[in-house]
């Protein structure tokens, strides 16, 4: 088993789905294969407009030949395993490239670049690990004290140490905890849509600067819903409990809608944004699913 990159676009033609699948073409199966039962990254190339850079990791189960196309295959993802970078992890870190493994002899990148499947070393791997997940403004939960333990990876502003191989293998695991996974996650999305509620459209924060918002997931992760931003929504605490008892639902051009169920829709209304509709993320591609917001649709809303 190895680490390894997967370049992916948003306007890719492949049929790329990074949460669940990813596709590509016989000449990588080798490489694709090294990586299954371990965790790659996915970058998104700097000459892509808005490059993500390297944005989310994911398990890779196993590898199948892709029954719609000839000489091609599928790395089909762990379910649950994908999880977004809070932040923004370019290709060059400002101190040079982050994928040492790249630079040849003369320190200088080599065409190993440009290889759209490629294996990268832990130490590599580990560092864009740590950019992709360091806080320098941490978002405070709603409630509560938030306690460091041995499953929260986020002392990542200490000393550097020397490497240990399981050292860094203890942080990947950690990414599989569900304490963990959700504070990235709701990192995610409330950067995605600015910490404002996508329904009454409030930004709001407690006198402990803490966010008055919830990463709330459209579909829910005991209903095998991901860990990935067009599944998340930022909501305040009264908004989050009525998506999720389906009070209210979105349609898939975002209107926000409202059962018929509820005892007090004017009150309800009084809540909602002017414009009825969700007050979206900041990045268009960032916007809920149309897949995720018909599963709510049908699962959750009360009609």
């Amino acid at each position: 088993m190895t680490f390894g990159v997967f370049i992916h676009r948003a306007d890719s033609i492949y049929d790329d789905s990074p949460a669940t699948q990813y596709q590509f073409p016989k000449s990588y199966l080798a490489r694709a294969s090294a990586c299954v039962g371990d965790w790659i990254v996915y970058y998104e190339p700097v000459k892509v407009r808005g490059s993500k850079g390297y944005y989310a990791i994911a398990r890779v189960s196993s590898i199948v030949p892709d029954p719609t196309a000839t000489n091609m295959y599928l790395a089909l993802m762990e379910p649950g395993s994908y999880l977004e970078f809070p932040n923004t992890v370019p290709f060059d870190g400002g101190d040079g490239v982050l994928e040492k493994g790249l630079l040849n002899e003369q320190g200088r990148i080599s065409g190993r670049a440009q290889a759209a499947v490629r294996p990268i070393s832990p130490q590599d791997f580990d560092r864009i690990l740590e950019r992709g997940l360091a806080e320098d403004r941490p978002l405070l939960p709603r409630v509560g004290v938030l306690a460091t333990t041995q499953d929260t990876p986020f002392q990542l502003d200490e000393g550097q140490a020397s490497f240990v191989y399981e050292q860094e293998r203890h942080r990947i695991t950690a990414m599989t905890t569900r304490v963990v996974r959700d504070r990235v996650f709701r990192r995610v999305v409330l950067r995605a849509y600015g910490e404002r509620c996508a329904v009454t459209g409030l930004k709001l924060t407690n006198g402990g600067g803490r966010a008055e918002v919830d990463a709330a997931h459209i579909r829910p992760v005991e209903q095998n819903g991901p860990d990935i931003i067009n599944n998340g929504l930022a909501l305040s605490g009264t908004a989050h409990w009525m998506f999720d008892r389906g009070l209210i639902g979105l349609s898939d051009d975002l209107e926000i809608i409202i059962s018929r169920q509820v005892n007090d829709r004017e009150g309800v209304e009084s809540l909602i944004n002017k414009t009825g509709r969700l007050i979206g993320p900041l990045a268009s591609r960032d916007r809920p699913h149309p897949a995720f917001l018909a599963w709510h649709r049908e699962n959750c809303f009360k009609q």
